[in-house]
């Protein structure tokens, strides 16, 4: 499965490639995981992740064809 990743702020300068073959993976755990792995850089930082637009808050398994943004915090106002 691939899925297309967008991030923002900081994390957009430690993802090089805005796509990332994700086979096996199954859920946002483990693509937070996996992307902390490859970009230990993320272990260290605060971030949020949302899948098809909508932010996650816990584990929530991931269809094909999907896309999850990775955002450094952020306020409302």
């Amino acid at each position: 499965m691939e899925i297309d990743i967008i991030s923002f702020g900081r994390i957009r300068e430690l993802i090089e490639s805005q796509t990332v073959n994700i086979a096996g993976l199954k859920n946002t755990d483990e693509v937070k995981a996996y992307l902390e792995q490859r970009y230990p850089a993320l272990a260290g930082m605060k971030y949020a992740l949302a899948l098809n637009k909508k932010l996650v808050q816990s584990k929530t398994e991931i269809e094909g064809n999907s896309t999850i943004a990775i955002m450094p915090p952020f306020s409302g106002g």
